[in-house]
This record gives C-alpha cells, sequence and structure tokens, in this order.
C-alpha cells in the first residue's frame, strides 16, 4: 500500500462522526442529485448544490429529530440553497440569438510597447515628486486606498491627503513627459 501524497485527504478519508449520514448519502444520493438537477440548468450545478444542501444537513445531523424526514429536510435545505443563489446572482449575461461584433472602431488596440513607455514615463514622473506626495499618490492610486486609509496609514489627516494628492495630480498634469497621456 502507498502513502498518500496529500496528508489532507488522507485526513478526509477518516469516517464521519455520523455514521448513519454516510449511509444515508449513499442510500439517497442518486435521488436527491436528482433533484438538485431539477433544479439547475447545470449539471455541475447541481452536484454544487446538493454538496452544499449536504453539509447543512450534516452540520444538522443532532439536531434533526426525526431521520425518517431526512429527504424533506435535504429538498428543503436544496431549495433554500438554490433560492439564496438565485437572489445573490448578478446578471451579467444574457442569452441572444445573434453574438455581438465587436467594436474594434471604438477601441484602437495599443502596442504593449508603448503602454510600457506609458508606465515608466509615470514612474519617472511620480518620483521626481516629493517623498509625502509620492507616497499619498501610490497609496491612492497605486494600492486604491480611500482618502481616509491613506490619512490613517500616513497619521495625517483627510484634508492633508486631499490637498497633497491635489497639488501632486496638478504636477503630474503638468509633467512633460506625460504629454501624450492628455
Amino acid at each position: 500500500m502507498t502513502t498518500p501524497v496529500c496528508t489532507s485527504a488522507s485526513k478526509a478519508a477518516t469516517p464521519t462522526p455520523y455514521p448513519s449520514f454516510s449511509t444515508y448519502v449513499r442510500a439517497r444520493g442518486p435521488v436527491l442529485l436528482r433533484t438538485a438537477r431539477s433544479l439547475t440548468a447545470n449539471p455541475c450545478d447541481a452536484e454544487d448544490l446538493l454538496q452544499t444542501a449536504l453539509t447543512k444537513t450534516y452540520v444538522a445531523w443532532d439536531r434533526i429529530e426525526d431521520h425518517r424526514a431526512l429527504d424533506g429536510y435535504v429538498r428543503r435545505a436544496l431549495l433554500n440553497t438554490r433560492t439564496s443563489q438565485w437572489r445573490k446572482r448578478k446578471v451579467d449575461e444574457f442569452a441572444t440569438d445573434e453574438l455581438p461584433e465587436p467594436n474594434t472602431a471604438a477601441a484602437p488596440a495599443t502596442d504593449p510597447a508603448e503602454q510600457q513607455v506609458l508606465r515608466d514615463a509615470m514612474w519617472r514622473a511620480i518620483m521626481k515628486l516629493p517623498d509625502r506626495q509620492r507616497a499619498m499618490v501610490v497609496l491612492r492610486y497605486y494600492e486604491d486606498l480611500s482618502e481616509a486609509q491613506t490619512a490613517e496609514v500616513l497619521g495625517v489627516s483627510v484634508g492633508t491627503v486631499k490637498s497633497a494628492v491635489s497639488r501632486a495630480l496638478g504636477k503630474l498634469r503638468e509633467d512633460p513627459e506625460l504629454a501624450p497621456v492628455r
């Protein structure tokens, strides 16, 4: 017998504290999977849905008084989980009969070499700023911190951050190397 490579996988293979849960899943798993498939369009999503519902059932296993009604409990967990997923989902895909044409005229392809030249020019311009302004610009725009977070990190007021960043951006706008950006 070979030793498992992944120790966490070997730990996961240990028996559950609820052998009756394992027996239930083996016996009723296919039926419950059919129920999950009826709730989703994708078989992979159905497997994930069932996995989540069974996890919820496992967590509540000692609180379930009547184990003869487990199918109803798991079905309710399936429905509740699916409803939660549906409510949380972000609609960013729309089914259409025709594929949209890529709008190549709106955004011309940029040359990676030109982008690198622009990045280098930006860093040179930032390096010309005084230390304090440079730190604030980097925290605000490269680290994406809010004004309040930047002020907290640097130990200054929010107003100081606003005015220093404003002055720094003014200097960057005037930098001759960044003229192509304007």
